[in-house]
């Protein structure tokens, strides 16, 4: 019964894997779209060949983060296989809810922020406030504002570093336009290569709880070969499938972009996630790009930016933690009620 349940909720974190994917797939081709430069069809099957082979180079920095700098997973463990089970398909629930809720809402919230509410809102009630590490929880709310702060920073010097050389170049807007459609093509998947080897390993660390938490107390933590594999397998056909409500507001509604601010963006915001990955910080993919994007924008001026349109972004991220956190306490109270009725 044991192995039963723990095969069934390593299938529930690659369904969040998958799930992340297609509702981040607006992030790695909302520019690439946007600017013309692939059709939506192409554009998913470039961005989810490189969520996949990241697997090959991104390392599991930010996967041991969220398997043991979120949570005590010693303490965790320690409970019991019960309650490591019952702690992760909550947590695992609550970010898939809110994940989707902000999905038809058309709204790119942070999968990363909805799967550390979620383990923050499933530890909580199993085994309090202590169960908790401030310093990684610290460190993931420090970069709600880091990540797209920078991402704008890095978007907006590269516009203009870009435009002078333009100028300085004395390049036609026709050769312009040419060249950064090419070089558009390896921006975008740069940028993401640089968002699988984030976001693909937040569910490895999840899965390395689960199996070292029940069926692997003997062995010491670490990430397999296959959890790599399969993780960023299962965030590339999350993209491949991904969700066009996002990639309107992404790509259209925030600001309009044209291949020279697309490369930008997806130049700056690669390189962020790239940054915050090789320090093993989970962030969001999510504020990145948006950050980039609206740095772009601004170098036409504030009214190139529909900052109405920001502020609901901005929202969605002030929310997500504490609302994924409700959903997986609520899915842990639910679970124990069940499971105690079925004794």
């Amino acid at each position: 019964m044991l192995l039963f349940c723990v095969v069934a909720i390593v299938a529930v974190a690659l369904l969040f894997d998958f799930v992340n994917g297609f509702h981040d797939a607006a992030n790695s081709i909302a520019t690439v779209v946007s600017t013309r430069v692939l059709a939506p069809v192409y554009a998913v099957a470039w961005a989810a060949f490189f969520n996949f082979i990241a697997a090959f180079g991104g390392g599991v920095k930010v996967a041991n983060t969220m398997g043991k700098g979120i949570i005590h997973f010693e303490m965790l463990k320690a409970q019991g296989s019960t309650i490591v089970l019952t702690v992760i398909f909550s947590a695992l629930v609550g970010a898939i809810a809110w994940n989707l809720i902000t999905w038809w809402w058309g709204l790119p919230s942070s999968s990363s922020h909805a799967l550390a509410g979620g383990l923050v809102g499933g530890t909580i009630p199993a085994i309090g406030l202590e169960g908790l590490q401030a310093s990684g929880i610290g460190k993931i709310a420090t970069f709600i504002v880091v990540a797209p702060v920078l991402g704008m920073a890095l978007g907006l010097a590269l516009m203009l570093t870009t435009a002078w050389l333009i100028h300085r170049l004395e390049v036609t807007p026709l050769k312009a336009d040419r060249w950064f459609r090419r070089l558009q093509l390896l921006s975008s998947g740069f940028y993401s290569y640089s968002h699988g080897s984030n976001d693909a390993q937040k569910v490895m660390g999840i899965i390395g709880v689960v199996l070292y938490g029940t069926v692997w107390t003997d062995r010491t933590f670490h990430i397999d070969w296959w959890m790599i594999i399969a993780c960023h397998a299962a965030i590339g056909l999350g993209t491949f499938f991904g969700g066009w409500r996002i990639v309107k507001t992404m790509g259209h509604s925030l600001t309009k972009l044209q291949p020279i601010g697309g490369f930008c963006a997806e130049a700056g915001g690669g390189a962020t996630l790239l940054f915050a990955a090789g320090f093993g910080i989970p962030v969001s993919t999510t504020h990145t790009i948006t950050g980039a994007i609206v740095g772009v924008g601004t170098t036409r001026g504030a009214r190139a930016v529909r900052w109405g349109v920001a502020g609901r972004i901005i929202w969605a991220w002030l929310f997500t933690i504490p609302a994924s956190a409700l959903m997986a306490a609520a899915a842990f109270a639910a679970t124990r009620l069940l499971t105690g009725l079925l004794g």
